[in-house]
């Protein structure tokens, strides 16, 4: 059984989950914003319009 101090996260964890979340969302973006992957977003919308 947990005691109170196990029963969530604490302000380091929450810092860290932070942290992987902008990390995430940073990479993400870099992906999605790439020359590569719009010109391959943008032919899958033409294809799906057509």
């Amino acid at each position: 059984m947990k005691s109170k101090r196990d029963a969530g996260m604490n302000t380091a964890e929450y810092a860290i989950g932070t942290l992987a979340a902008v990390g995430f969302a940073a990479l993400l973006l870099k992906v999605l914003t790439s020359d590569r992957v719009q010109a391959a977003l943008t032919s899958l919308i033409m294809r799906a319009l057509s």
